[in-house]
């Protein structure tokens, strides 16, 4: 090594040194290694969750170059090696013991809206509402004409005659389209930080493994309770969750037995009774249409 080479590594800032010491050691210290692309990310969303988080989720906000050659000289962690790959524009490294499925839903539920620039594209299906704009008439006409939304004009104000879809999801926005959705105050595009990928415990997982649809995992857990509760009670399993309808099941079918067999009890006498009745009445008729006399 060089004598230029070692001026240089000792002339290192006293921070940058310290962070680059940090990022050897933070992978040892927790299971989770979270990479966060801090696109459209604000500066206050990343505050808000480092304040509400900071015992739970240690966040650097780093340069790619720095962290690579750190994690170069970490041994033992596996998948270091597939994060320094993902290291592209401004990241955040975030280090934790939260689930990195968990931790999504964390950030998802911190999102924010902003309004649309020319040239984003539609997250989803984009809709100006019917009713009152409020926007008085003149060159904001067009934008409506261009989005192909219907107008009118009642009371010096810009009416919407009803809802329009302006674009669907994948749609690219343009810049007359922009200008109209902030005039009306709409706001389609959402800003957050995602976990872009992830490594757990040796596993990795990248942005689209972790996203999950709590509605539809609902749904499917439910079903699958469902499903399992039936199987068990046709099997005859007791549990906690299977003894009272089996019981309730078992209840009905003795029920049933003794109902049929002629069996009086409080409890099929409202069957029984009824149905001997039935049979005396018919075997009267019978025995009449015989010529016997039930007198």
């Amino acid at each position: 090594m060089s004598t230029t080479q070692v001026v240089q590594r000792s002339s290192y800032p006293k921070k940058k040194r310290l962070m680059y010491k940090e990022l050897q050691e933070l992978p040892k210290k927790y299971n989770v290694i979270a990479l966060s692309k801090m696109t459209k990310v604000r500066a206050s969303q990343l505050m808000l969750i480092r304040k509400k988080f900071r015992n739970d989720i240690n966040i650097k906000i780093i340069k790619n170059r720095v962290a690579v050659r750190a994690f170069e000289k970490v041994q033992g962690v596996a998948g270091l090696d597939s994060l320094q790959k993902e290291l592209e524009g401004q990241c955040a490294l975030m280090f934790t013991n939260i689930s990195p499925f968990k931790l999504n839903l964390i950030f998802a539920q911190n999102k924010v809206f902003l309004p649309a620039k020319g040239g984003d594209i539609a997250p989803r299906e984009i809709v100006v509402p019917a009713g009152n704009t409020g926007l008085i008439p003149g060159p904001v006409l067009s934008e409506f004409k261009v989005g192909n939304v219907q107008t009118k004009i009642d009371g010096g104000t810009i009416w919407v005659n009803r809802d329009t879809v302006v674009a669907k999801p994948g749609d690219a926005i343009s810049m007359q389209l922009a200008s109209l959705l902030s005039k009306l105050n709409i706001k389609p595009i959402e800003a957050g930080i995602a976990v872009n990928f992830a490594i757990a415990e040796g596993l990795l997982f990248k942005e689209a493994d972790l996203r999950i649809n709590l509605a539809e995992y609902r749904a499917e857990l439910v079903k699958s309770f469902q499903e399992a509760l039936s199987v068990a009670m046709e099997a005859g399993y007791i549990t906690q969750e299977t003894v009272q309808p089996m019981l309730a099941k078992a209840h009905q079918h003795a029920k049933s037995l003794a109902a049929e067999s002629g069996y009086l009890t409080k409890d099929t006498a409202d069957f029984v009774l009824p149905r001997a009745q039935g049979k005396a009445r018919a075997v009267a008729n019978e025995a009449k249409k015989k010529g016997y006399d039930a007198q």
